[in-house]
């Protein structure tokens, strides 16, 4: 391929000029491309070359006949001129100091972006590879070589307004929070309502906030992280359950942010010494509603702001989108079929729970049947539900909600959580009396339920009255589609990892699994989206035998193996041995197969 001559011309790309290359490279037919140069050739507007060819929607002449996208042309382009192609990604790059190096009007003026600086050099992304001639004015000024970069025309349109402006915002808003009495007046302004300095004062905090939302919608974080630390405050998202750092932002404008969004979350805005729990209902930018729900703490440098976002459309997912496979499904089905009983889902925070859980209830909740729940927090408001709200505050706990819907002519009722034994007695009594009832609890595998609703103080043989089964479940995150590559399963640090992932049983090894790349559709991590695996003990007869003469655990888990139960292990090698995840994910998120009485 070509390369820049080192002192080309200055001059802009042009569309015969791209389309001729495209044809050289065998990316495109002689007969489109002449087509495109006919159409465009008195074209003068000021939409990048790149773009118009790529509204085109060709597909590449070279198998496997990709798309040629922006992004890829983009790519495409920088190895045809020999430079360095870069994908702007906001999460690894510091808006505040890249936008030192240049003003968003010189920026603008010559369609540039500074994408990364250090006290040696600036990293500047272009578009336009043979216009320099604000290269050495640049580096006149700013003292630092620097080093250019092709990348997305629109990307380097989009984050010039993007950067500039939060940086901007940011900026505005520390120096009105500064000072010794700045975030105090702030606090005050909001307490006595003084609303005409308070809009000015919150006009950059608002701008910021909305950035914050919409980027973490954009980028499908899960949860956003508002965090204040001694120098600077920090935002982090996480993202398919790893926690990436998003930017360092000043502590007045860290808590001039945090007390915005308690505003807007009903919370009160002065207390600043006891945690607090709050909701905001917002709408995404393609004009999806999403909900957030917040909570506060109380730190050494501040409060501590953590907003779970919640996508509604996780209630019409099926048990397939869930990651059950056939045999899972039909096990769950067998156990929340049942007209009465109790059904325990485990697993640690953040492993699904409440999903599965609200999945279940929405396939159960028909018109002929009254179903309620007491959680705590709610959340996800359905309206095919009765949900009610634990609230300690006036003595309104689970057992005592639990107490309250049993007066309710429920059907099915779904407990947020079993903690103490008066929640699991009423929970036991609302089966006895002809209910099904769902709950969590938190123990590592499905056969520790068992046991610990004996530890509770629950007799065994109300237990084996009541209880259907166990579900035990882990989130691992799925490997991206269109980047994961195969890989022979031959090499003996892989057959170990394999035997170890599966033992103390045998499982055959695949021929190959797959690994990690990361490419543009996963913003570089090689994963999108996360999948449950699944172990799902059903309370047979031989198991309920073992529970009434003494519940030896080993025992128990022996004999739900013997009855079907796969460990949370087998399930993960199953999906890695399917292409869905990796040996390293199924073993990071799920216990070792714990021993057996044989």
């Amino acid at each position: 391929m070509a390369a820049v001559e080192p002192k080309a011309a200055e001059r802009r790309l042009t569309i015969p000029e791209l389309v001729d290359w495209l044809v050289e490279d065998k990316l495109v037919e002689p007969a489109e491309a002449e087509k495109v140069k006919k159409e465009r050739r008195y074209y003068r507007g000021a939409q990048h070359p790149l773009s118009i060819i790529a509204d085109q929607k060709w597909k590449s002449a070279q198998p496997p006949h990709k798309p040629l996208a922006l992004e890829t042309l983009t790519e495409w382009l920088a190895r045809r001129v020999g430079m360095e192609y870069r994908h702007i990604d906001p999460l690894k790059i510091d808006f505040s100091a890249v936008t030192e190096v240049m003003s968003s009007a010189y920026a603008t003026r010559f369609r540039i972006l500074p994408v990364g600086v250090n006290s040696k050099e600036a990293v500047i992304a272009v578009c336009e590879p043979y216009l320099r001639d604000w290269e050495a004015e640049l580096q006149r000024i700013t003292r630092l070589e620097i080093r250019r970069v092709i990348a997305n025309p629109l990307d380097i349109e989009r984050y010039q307004v993007e950067f500039y402006n939060l940086a901007k915002s940011v900026k505005g808003a520390a120096r009105k929070s500064a000072g010794a009495t700045g975030l105090a007046n702030f606090e005050q302004l909001v307490e006595l309502g003084a609303n005409k300095q308070y809009d000015a004062n919150d006009a950059h905090i608002v701008k910021v906030v909305d950035w914050l939302w919409s980027y973490a919608f954009e980028q499908r974080a899960s949860d956003i992280h508002v965090e204040p630390r001694r120098e600077f405050g920090i935002v982090r998202f996480r993202i398919d359950g790893v926690l990436h750092q998003v930017y360092q932002i000043p502590p007045s404008v860290l808590a001039a942010m945090t007390s915005r969004i308690k505003i807007l979350s009903r919370m009160d805005v002065v207390e600043k010494r006891r945690p607090q729990d709050g909701r905001i209902k917002t709408r995404t930018l393609d004009g999806e509603e999403v909900e957030l729900r917040l909570s506060t703490l109380p730190t050494a440098f501040g409060e501590k702001l953590v907003m779970r976002i919640f996508d509604p459309s996780v209630l019409v997912r099926d048990f397939k989108d869930l990651g059950f496979s056939d045999e899972d499904s039909q096990r769950w089905k067998d156990m929340t079929e049942r007209p009465n009983g109790i059904v325990l889902v485990t697993g640690p925070t953040g492993s699904g729970k409440t999903t599965t859980l609200y999945t279940t209830l929405k396939t159960l909740a028909t018109p002929e049947v009254n179903v309620c729940t007491v959680e705590d927090p709610i959340e996800m408001v359905e309206g095919s539900f009765n949900q009610m709200q634990v609230t300690p505050a006036i003595d309104l706990g689970f057992a005592d909600g639990l107490r309250a819907l049993m007066r309710q002519d429920p059907d099915i009722i779904m407990v947020g959580e079993i903690r103490d034994l008066e929640t699991a007695e009423m929970a036991v009594q609302a089966a006895l009396t002809g209910h099904l009832v769902l709950s969590t609890l938190h123990t590592n595998d499905a056969p520790s339920a068992v046991t610990r609703m004996l530890e509770l103080g629950i007799a065994p043989y109300l237990l084996n009255a009541t209880l259907n089964g166990v579900m035990a479940q882990r989130l691992v995150r799925i490997l991206c589609p269109h980047c994961k590559q195969k890989v022979e399963l031959h090499r003996a640090e892989d057959v170990q990892a394999w035997d170890a992932l599966v033992m103390p049983w045998k499982a055959a090894r695949p021929a190959a699994v797959y690994k990690p790349v990361g490419c543009l559709e996963c913003r570089m991590t090689g994963f999108s989206g996360r999948i449950g695996i699944y172990e799902t003990l059903v309370c047979t007869g031989a198991v309920k035998e073992i529970v009434g003469a003494g519940a030896d655990l080993a025992k128990i888990r022996d004999q739900a193996y013997r009855d079907g139960m796969k460990a949370l292990r087998i399930s993960g090698a199953m999906k890695v041995a399917a292409g869905v995840t990796t040996m390293d994910e199924v073993l990071r998120n799920a216990p070792p197969a714990r021993e057996t009485a044989g």
